[in-house]
């Protein structure tokens, strides 16, 4: 096994890196397209259809990406001058650019997650600001799911859509990996959903397909975002060609995460067995393993293991190894093996 494992490169940086299907290709190649401009790209009107559906909402948005989706319903929901709260680490306010500010002036309220990936509610109240013209007006609160690998508790979504009404705020989602959440829960995806006034899920991590984003909400908020979605150059024409690969990521693929799953709890019990690592095998939820470097430098680490043809990601002394489709539970045991050899040989 390790011999026709030597050449082949396992990329744990991310489940971004994950490749079309066969058949996604094949789909891809036999198509039906039109303008989705026009509104009449036969294919993305079925994926738009078929995410609205499973997601329980009246309409949803075929977009290139997850930061454009995010970016559209963040300006659809809020004006400039609004404001919204969010995590320190939340993808919608570290990682997109700055966009809501930059493009929307939109003030951002970052506020620590917890441990367990959610938000303290009684601190997002205590952060609602008065309807005084000394403040921005406080429009939108924002969740992840997952957030960190980690699985929003059900109970946690309700207490937050229950605080939003109170103060008549909005409910985004996050949800690049909400599907992963869904099968770590074992409920059906409508559980989370319902929670939310717009969510967007991402077709282009785990699910496998090539590109895309969905966001889902009600008519009347999916309109708005369409306009955000054309001024911002996301305006698409015969993209029915990456959306047939969407609703095969949709249909097809979601009942692969269980093995993703599977896959990252077998490699951190793996790698927690070498003592200069901290797998923490207990707090593996979904498909993200934090491993941390206890003896030893994570950089050489990761310069090592990239010529053993191991691609992994982290920072400070932490690694983020993040399994997907393209992981098989055989490429575990070679993984293990090859942390081992590196470290033993430092």
């Amino acid at each position: 096994m390790h011999n026709s494992q030597s050449t082949k490169t396992i990329d744990l940086r991310s489940d971004t890196v994950t490749r079309p299907t066969p058949a996604m290709r094949q789909a891809m190649a036999d198509a039906v397209v039109g303008d989705d401009v026009y509104g009449d790209d036969p294919t993305v009107i079925q994926l738009q259809k078929i995410a609205a559906e499973m997601l329980g909402t009246e309409a949803a948005l075929f977009m290139p990406s997850g930061t454009q989706s995010n970016l559209c319903a963040l300006l659809s929901h809020c004006q400039r001058g609004d404001e919204y709260i969010v995590g320190q680490s939340a993808h919608t306010y570290l990682y997109e650019g700055g966009g809501a500010a930059v493009l929307g002036s939109i003030q951002p309220q970052p506020l620590d997650f917890l441990p367990d990936g959610s938000l303290d509610l009684e601190q997002v109240a205590a952060c609602i600001k008065p309807d005084d013209p000394h403040f921005a007006k406080t429009k939108l609160l924002c969740l992840e799911n997952t957030q960190g690998g980690k699985v929003l508790p059900l109970e946690h979504l309700a207490k937050a859509r229950a605080l939003v009404d109170d103060y008549e705020l909005q409910l985004h989602l996050d949800g690049a990996r909400i599907f992963n959440a869904s099968v770590k829960l074992q409920v059906p995806i409508t559980e989370i959903s319902r929670h939310f006034d717009s969510i967007s899920i991402c077709l282009s991590k785990g699910l496998c397909a090539p590109m895309g984003s969905l966001l889902c909400g009600s008519g009347e908020l999916i309109e708005r975002a369409r306009r955000w979605r054309k001024m911002l150059g996301g305006g698409m024409r015969q993209v029915g060609i990456v959306a047939a690969a969407g609703i095969l990521a949709l249909t097809e693929q979601v009942q692969h995460l269980q093995h993703d799953h599977a896959n990252a709890r077998l490699l951190a019990l793996a790698l927690n067995e070498i003592p200069e690592l901290d797998a923490a095998p207990e707090k593996v939820q979904t498909n993200m393993v934090f491993v941390r470097v206890i003896k030893g430098s994570r950089e050489d680490l990761v310069r090592k293991l990239t010529e053993k043809h191991i691609l992994v990601s982290g920072s400070r002394d932490t690694l983020r190894l993040v399994t997907h489709y393209d992981i098989k539970r055989a490429d575990v045991e070679h993984i293990a093996t090859a942390f081992s050899e590196v470290i033993t040989a430092a």
